[in-house]
């Protein structure tokens, strides 16, 4: 599967959540509120999913530079991992 993203680009960032294959775990992705555009930050919230897909416990939070949150995109896709519609906040 081709990435649909180009590193470095300021416009494009990683948006949205992802649930694991076995419904479990999900992770939403959202743009700091506050981080200028030079030094982009996205913030990633880890949560334990329950057999709704839907989140039941916080397990953890991260901050990434642009890059590194595009990496964890995209290795979480390739493990599988789906993006799900979820509201976030």
């Amino acid at each position: 599967m081709e990435p649909k993203y180009s590193f470095g680009c300021s416009t494009s960032r990683p948006s949205g959540c992802l649930l694991n294959p076995e419904g479990s775990r999900m992770i939403f992705f959202e743009e700091c509120k506050n981080s200028p555009k030079p030094n982009l930050k996205i913030h990633t919230h880890l949560f334990y999913a329950n057999h709704l897909g839907e989140p039941e416990g916080y397990k953890s939070s991260k901050k990434l530079n642009i890059d590194a949150a595009w990496e964890k995109w995209n290795e979480l896709h390739q493990k599988g991992w789906t993006e799900v519609y979820y509201h976030y906040g």
